[in-house]
């Protein structure tokens, strides 16, 4: 008889245990209040400053104003944000394959993009730039003539360099990160490059012996727009938190704060 209550008993011990270990379990999972934590994850390439870029001097942290801004959205949406680091041109190819929820890396909503993703309303505009080394003697289209000239591998300044080609001759090559460009101006090996104006003049402040000139385009070619997979309902949310931003001055903050009020 003792000897089934002792049983009895420990049964009861063993499944309190168990019990307890399960709670620690489910709390460690939803961080003890009872409701899974929702997680986005933001797709981008983080070569693109003051865009996204790598903090080096913290913790290799990815930075920068769509950062912010992607945190922002998410936040008042109810969702925590992850940050991916991918190349430019398998940032696409990554939202269609379910890789990440979101894209913002100042992308372009085009015409070709558009046929594989959807996107929100521009949340910032800028102009593209020509960077050469300061004493390259360009300083127009017409002194490309003949000259080497470096684009982001995906990106709308690749589709811009094939504009100019039509008016002068010149050799486009590509690469996937805006720092290599950068590099092979500085090596020789590219006579310029188009970057995006506001990503230039970052460069500009450490690379002292660069320069350019800003292409004169309607502003809306060169919009930064979110990009979502095809009928994402998370769309048009993101979308009408934009708006509100761009309403109550929450946007203009940001810029503010990446851009030095220039915008």
């Amino acid at each position: 008889m003792k000897k089934n209550i002792i049983l009895f008993l420990s049964a009861i011990l063993l499944a309190g245990i168990l019990s307890a270990c399960g709670t620690k379990k489910d709390d460690a999972k939803t961080g003890g209040g009872g409701e899974d934590k929702k997680t986005l994850i933001m797709a981008t390439s983080a070569d693109y400053p003051p865009f996204e870029y790598i903090d080096t001097d913290k913790s290799d942290e990815i930075i920068g104003f769509d950062v912010d801004l992607a945190k922002a959205l998410a936040g008042k949406l109810g969702y925590e944000l992850q940050v991916k680091d991918m190349d430019f041109n398998g940032l696409v190819q990554g939202l269609k394959s379910g890789q990440a929820d979101l894209v913002l890396a100042g992308m372009t909503p085009t015409e070709d993009r558009k046929k594989n993703v959807d996107f929100t309303d521009i949340y910032y505009t800028a102009s593209h730039m020509i960077v050469t080394k300061k004493d390259s003697g360009i300083k127009s289209i017409e002194d490309l003539e003949g000259k080497t000239v470096g684009v982001q591998l995906g990106s709308i300044q690749e589709g811009k360099a094939k504009e100019i080609q039509k008016e002068v001759k010149i050799k486009i090559e590509d690469r996937n990160r805006i720092p290599d460009l950068i590099q092979e101006i500085k090596s020789g090996r590219f006579d310029a490059a188009i970057i995006e104006d506001t990503v230039a003049k970052g460069f500009f402040k450490h690379e002292k012996d660069l320069e350019g000139f800003t292409l004169s385009d309607d502003p809306e070619e060169a919009g930064s727009a979110i990009a979502f997979p095809k009928n994402s309902e998370l769309t048009e949310k993101f979308n009408q938190e934009l708006q509100k931003m761009k309403e109550n001055g929450e946007l203009e903050k940001l810029v503010v704060k990446w851009f030095g009020g220039e915008e």
